[in-house]
This record gives C-alpha cells, structure tokens and sequence, in this order.
C-alpha cells in the first residue's frame, strides 16, 4: 500500500517533465516561425503563385559552397534576364513587397517578341519580260549591219582604217630627278613666256634705218655665228646676241659704219649674261681686225643697255627651241637640223614677223619633214607648242627654202658650220621636197 503511491509519485513525476519539454518545443517552434520573417525560412511564391522550395537543412561548409556555386551561375543568368535573378538568384530572398512589385516587371521581361515574317518579293514576270526584251534589242544592235559591213569594206580598200587615239608623251618624265629641270614648274615657266614673248621682241624696222638694209643685217649675223663658234660659246649667247642686235636696231638709228659695232658690243653684252667666262674685250678687238677700240666698244655696250633698259631676260628663241625639240622625242639628226633652220631663220631678216615660239615650231616641223620621221607632228607636239600643222606651214615652207638655196649663197658660215660630222653634216641633206612642191602649187 505504502509503495504505491510512490510508483504513481514517480509516474507523474517523469511524466511532468516530458510534457514540459514537448510544451517547451512547441513554443520553440512558434518562435522559429515569427523570427523565420528575417532568417531563411520565409515561404516565397514566384510568378504562378506556387510556393518557391525554401532551405530547412544546417548551413555546412559543402552546402556553402553550393550555395556560392547557385549564386554565380544565377549571376551569369542575370545578364541574360536580370529580373530573374533579382526574385530567385544566389538564394537571397527579399521581402514580399518587393517580390510584389517586381512581378510586373517580370512578366514583360517574360513576353518574347514574335519573330518577323520575311516575305520574299519575287520580281513581276512583266519586268523579267522587259529585261528579257532589252537583252535581246542589245544583242541585235551590236550585231553588224550590212551597212557597217559595207562601210568597213570600203575604207580598207581605200586604205582608211580607224586609229587608236593618240597618247599625249611625258617628256619630263625621265628628268623627275633632275633639280636642274625644274619638272614640278616647267610648264608654268612656258606658258609665262609665250605670254611675254612679243614684248622682248623686235618687230619690222629696215624702215626706219636709212643706211642699213636686210642684206647688211645678214652679213652681220653670219659673221657673229662665225665669232661665236670661234670662242666656243653657248647656244644662248648667240641667240640673246641677235635679239640684242635687233632690239637695239629698231629703236635707235645706226650707221652703216657701226653696225658691226653693235654687234660686238651686244655679244659681249650676251656674253656676261650667259657664258661663265665672257670673252675679254681686247679678244673682241682683235677679232674685228682692230677695227674699233676697247673704249668704243664700251661705250657701245653703255648705249645699247640705256637704250634697252637693262631688259635682258626674255624669252629668245633658243628657249622654245629646246623644249620643242625635247617634245619630239627623237634622235640627234633631227636637233642639229632643227638647229640648223633655226640659224638660217636669224640670218633672214624676213623671219622677223613670226613669233619666236612659231619659229622654233616651224623648225622643227620642217625638220622632221626632211628626215622624213613620222608622224610629221603629233599630239605631244601640238600639245607643248601650242601649234597645229596648218598653222606652221608659211613658215616651215620659208625656212625649207633658205635650206635650199644655203649651199649657193655667199653667207656660208652657218652652212659650213652644220656640214661638219660633228653636227651630223645635215646640212648636206636634202631639203624637205614636199614642203618644196607645196609652195611651188601655192
């Protein structure tokens, strides 16, 4: 009797603790709930309203390291669609309200656009006809008619066939490298002296010279041609002689007695302006037979620059001649020939009412007329002298005719002078016999 009330004394006993403990977790697990608001048990709810899977298993070092690797594949995901990595990545999770109000956000994230219909537009059967058409109409207008069949027939019989366009030489073109050449301006340099060149000319002036005639002018040149091939000087100075000679004459009256003065003194004029050793003015006595003196001789030089202003720089003759000959591109037959006319032109006061540039053309079209090259004159040629062949024949025809009658005349200086080897004896060819006939019909 004693012991039984003790069994049901220790009964209640152990069960009275036991009920405390399970009391005890019950309200662990409330207060679990109401703290899981801020730790990781909050039960989420995505776009379609399921609840999202939560994480209810101890954080351990391998599923820390899981969570690291969900949370860079989800921010790898996230610059793909970065909504869904603000609602569901890296398994941080964000209040409700904010899952509320990103959720429209998601669903237009969500909404894909439709993709775009390509419609192929296929060309109208009527433009396929029409090129069709045009194709066929082309065909047929290049095929040869008998009219343009007929037509080439008849001029490779007459001899006439169609030529490839002329090609325009570039005559500076191996002197690129040359300074001296002056390749980038010579051009401008040309057509600055065919501007200027009737300024530093003389015109027609026996008229005004009562003691002188043409006759006498050609003596004086002949011999000054001889003086200079003596002193062996350069093509400038004879050619800057001669317009200091004619410059002078036809602005100041000389005596017959003097004219071989003013040739003098304008040689050794010519002389300092060009050579790098002019030739001294005893040599010049001399050479006149001690016909003047060195103080007449001076004080000509004196007089023929006042009367010419010190105006030496012009474009002579010589200047467009060595460009044009240049732009026929040939041998050096056809430079001493052209040289050759050119001197016979100086000598003949009758050359004096062509410009020099026509002259230095005409020579060189008559040149290349007597050693029969051809073309006669092409598109290079008419291109740097400014000339066409029409308009050179008076003059090529005079300058041929003082070739023919050269070897008869009493002036043979300048013809012994280019019947030398040395200068490829041209002088001893034939004149240009078709320019001769055509002034002979004229």
């Amino acid at each position: 009797m004693a012991s039984r009330p003790v069994v049901q004394q220790q009964n209640i006993g152990e069960a009275v603790p036991g009920a405390v403990k399970q009391k005890n977790r019950a309200v662990e697990k409330k207060n679990r709930r109401a703290l899981g608001d801020i730790g990781n048990v909050v039960t989420l709810r995505g776009v379609d309203g399921k609840p999202l899977p939560q994480v209810s298993r101890p954080v351990t070092r391998s599923f820390c390291a899981k969570l690291l690797a969900n949370a860079e594949a989800a921010e790898a995901e996230n610059k793909k669609n970065p909504l869904a990595a603000v609602i569901g990545g890296g398994g941080v999770h964000p209040d409700k309200r904010a899952v509320a109000a990103l959720k429209p956000a998601k669903k237009k994230a969500a909404i894909k656009p439709k993709p775009e219909e390509i419609i192929e537009i296929s060309p109208d059967s009527n433009e396929v006809a029409a090129q069709k058409e045009n194709k066929t109409r082309n065909s047929k207008n290049k095929a040869p008619t008998l009219t343009s069949t007929l037509t080439a027939r008849s001029k490779a019989a007459c001899g006439l066939r169609s030529k490839p366009e002329e090609q325009i030489v570039d005559i500076d073109a191996a002197d690129a490298d040359n300074d001296l050449a002056v390749v980038e301006y010579v051009e401008e340099m040309y057509k600055f002296y065919k501007s200027v060149e009737n300024e530093g000319r003389a015109h027609a002036y026996m008229y005004s010279q009562p003691e002188i005639n043409e006759r006498m002018r050609a003596i004086l040149i002949d011999w000054l041609v001889q003086v200079h091939n003596k002193f062996d000087l350069s093509p400038e100075t004879l050619y800057l002689t001669i317009n200091i000679v004619d410059r002078f004459l036809a602005s100041r009256t000389t005596s017959r007695r003097e004219l071989q003065l003013v040739g003098l003194s304008a040689m050794l004029i010519a002389s300092k302006y060009e050579e790098i050793w002019a030739p001294q003015v005893h040599e010049l006595v001399c050479i006149s037979d001690r016909t003047y003196t060195n103080e007449q001789i001076l004080i000509m030089e004196k007089r023929i620059l006042g009367e010419l202003e010190w105006n030496l720089t012009v474009p002579t003759l010589y200047v467009f001649l060595v460009r044009f000959i240049k732009a026929s591109v040939t041998d050096s037959d056809v430079e001493n020939m052209v040289y050759f006319l050119a001197e016979l032109g100086t000598m003949n006061y009758s050359t004096l009412r062509y410009c020099p540039s026509m002259i230095a053309a005409s020579a060189v079209y008559a040149a290349r007329c007597t050693l029969n090259k051809s073309p006669l004159w092409n598109k290079t040629l008419r291109t740097h002298t400014g000339f066409s062949e029409q308009q050179l024949m008076d003059c090529a025809k005079l300058l041929v005719t003082f070739h023919s009658t050269a070897a008869d005349q009493k002036l043979g200086g300048i013809y012994r002078k280019y019947s030398c080897s040395v200068r490829g004896a041209v002088a001893l060819l034939p004149p240009a016999k078709s320019l001769l006939a055509a002034s002979v019909a004229d």
